[in-house]
């Protein structure tokens, strides 16, 4: 495949001319950060020139993910070609965590100073802290400073699998749920702090979810677009006041009849999959300006094609999955060997089954899965793990993913399945190969089908029919969303040989995030954070836009003065 023009390391015209002129980065704050995709994209800006973008201050929650971004924050301390041996052999598992930040006290002590773990708008982080560490990280001189605000509030309450689920909890109330309202602490940072620009990120979800009746979504375009008003109920909004102009970053700006952007709710969806991202993600995201800015920003520019997930997971080790059950059906940590695994996949094709997947998928899809049974062995780096020893390459994107330092696949390490998961990934594997699409629950053989008592209600009604879910190599991935860390059941890899779900480094290739992007925690934990991330590599697109704004307000389209 041919791969498309490098608009990852490219800035645009504008940038190119700025970027080696600048006297001082943009100081970005990320709040609500997850593992750190909105501020890698911005960091990652210019990064063949001069990076204009620098993350001061990332907060979040969640203690793993903290763990992640604050790494992140050590890697960025450094520039490219000087980031040490030691987190490269930390990556390795040669030395531990302390170590490396031991021999790099200094960046360590940096790192902690930007990544903050903390939970915003809760008990044990009072607002006067949060804006204490606001105001270290962005500067004393905001009137005269550009900064950026990023963030994306909590979407649990948002998404529309959520609100399904919450349905049916004893006492749950959607206008209740205290996730509607999280993003309030980041509008009342907006009110406290005026960004010049800030960038919200939510789920699709929010332009549907209502409380009290009222469009959520709408009620937070009211509540951006004029933050003092709005903070009035919330917080001091700090003495200054602006408004802002609130743009998609897909749909060029409608105005009102006094100019003011208004575009409909359903503008501010992102479709991933169109600006090179290997991924249907659609996310609702907000780019907000201060009124008294230079307006009008252009919006992103599609890929003439979509990337397929294939293009960014054929050049990964090839991996088998685990067992989670002995011979007796019982969970075992002994469950699983080569000889145990060789066998359970060997058994599988009973006469009955070989019939059965005959007249429900046809002969073609029952020769591959006997072809397949027939050549099946255990592959070089079996299972994996947390690094395997590897020359990973990618055809899409390679100076953005690869790095030839890394030696190796770090979060590289397959889950354990049911036997009879295995086979069903073996079937849905075969059948999407020769079918091109993932099967639905009504393609399976009887024999195959999960025991479970909502198979049948799935069956007739087609809900949760795609139960198994097979990601086609020639297309991009459905959503990777963070219920992976559930189950890999909607995550099966194509290659019918490896009969597994995606790993860690898989998902965050999808994900877009570069090979040397390290994610703390378990696994479970790791797969919960990629799944909850924004792509750096559609961030990066946007901090772009963001940085021709910006310099347009200076007035530098010409390249004669430095932004502040």
């Amino acid at each position: 495949m041919i791969a498309p023009p490098p608009f990852w390391t490219r800035p645009a015209r504008i940038a190119e001319v700025i970027l080696t002129r600048r006297a001082a980065p943009i100081p970005v704050v990320d709040l609500f950060a997850g593992p750190g995709g909105l501020g890698e994209g911005f960091s990652a800006l210019g990064a063949q020139t001069s990076r204009p973008f620098r993350v001061m201050l990332s907060i979040e929650k969640d203690p793993k993910a903290h763990e992640t971004l604050e790494l992140r924050s050590f890697f960025r301390q450094f520039r490219d070609s000087k980031v040490p041996d030691a987190y490269y052999q930390f990556l390795r598992g040669e030395i531990t965590r302390e170590e490396l930040f031991d021999l790099h006290s200094n960046e360590a002590q940096a790192a902690k100073f930007e990544a903050r773990l903390g939970e915003l708008g809760g008990p044990d982080l009072p607002p006067h802290e949060v804006d204490k560490w606001v105001q270290a990280a962005i500067g004393p001189a905001r009137e005269s400073r550009h900064w950026v605000l990023l963030g994306g509030p909590p979407c649990q309450a948002y998404s529309t699998a959520g609100r399904s689920r919450n349905r049916g909890v004893r006492g749950y109330s959607a206008e209740q749920d205290p996730r509607h309202y999280l993003y309030e602490e980041y509008l009342r940072i907006v009110a406290r702090h005026w960004p010049s620009v800030f960038v919200m990120e939510n789920v699709k979800g929010l332009l549907s979810s209502r409380v009290g009746g009222e469009l959520i979504l709408e009620r937070i375009l009211q509540d951006l677009a004029e933050p003092a008003v709005a903070a009035d109920r919330i917080a001091d909004p700090g003495g200054m006041e602006y408004r802002y102009h609130l743009y998609s970053l897909v749909t060029p700006t409608q105005l009102s009849i006094d100019g003011v952007p208004q575009n409909p709710p359903s503008d501010f969806l992102i479709e991933c999959e169109r600006y090179g991202i290997p991924q249907m993600r659609h996310r609702v995201i907000l780019l907000g300006v201060r009124d008294d800015l230079v307006h009008y920003p252009r919006t992103l520019r599609p890929l003439s094609r979509r990337v397929a997930a294939g293009e960014v997971l054929e050049g990964l080790p090839r991996l088998r999955g685990g067992l989670s059950r002995d011979a007796e059906g019982n969970p075992s940590r002994s469950a699983d060997s080569k000889e145990k695994w060789t066998k359970a996949v060997a058994g599988m094709l009973t006469p009955e089954l070989r019939r059965s997947i005959r007249e429900c998928a046809g002969e073609e899809v029952l020769q591959l899965v006997e072809r397949t049974l027939g050549e099946l062995s255990v592959p070089k780096r079996n299972r994996g793990s947390e690094f395997v020893s590897f020359k990973s390459t990618v055809s899409y994107a390679p100076d953005w993913y690869l790095d030839p330092r890394l030696e190796g696949v770090c979060n590289s390490s397959t889950r354990v399945h049911l036997v009879e998961d295995l086979h069903r990934y073996l079937f849905a594997a075969c059948f999407a190969k020769v079918k091109r699409c993932s099967p639905r629950l009504r393609d399976f053989p009887a024999d195959l089908l999960p025991k479970h008592r909502n198979v049948g209600r799935a069956l007739k009604s087609d809900n949760f029919a795609d139960r198994f879910r097979v990601q086609l190599d020639d297309q991009p991935s459905t959503t990777v969303v963070s219920h992976i860390a559930k189950d890999g059941h909607y995550y099966i890899h194509y290659d019918p040989k490896q009969l597994r779900s995606l790993t860690v480094r898989e998902a965050a290739r999808l994900q877009t995030f570069p090979d040397n992007y390290f994610f703390c925690g378990n696994r479970t934990e790791q797969y919960a954070q990629v799944g909850n991330a924004v792509p750096p590599l559609l961030a990066r697109q946007i901090a772009e836009l963001v940085f021709e704004l910006l310099a347009r307000q200076e007035g530098m389209a010409d390249g004669r003065r430095a932004i502040a």
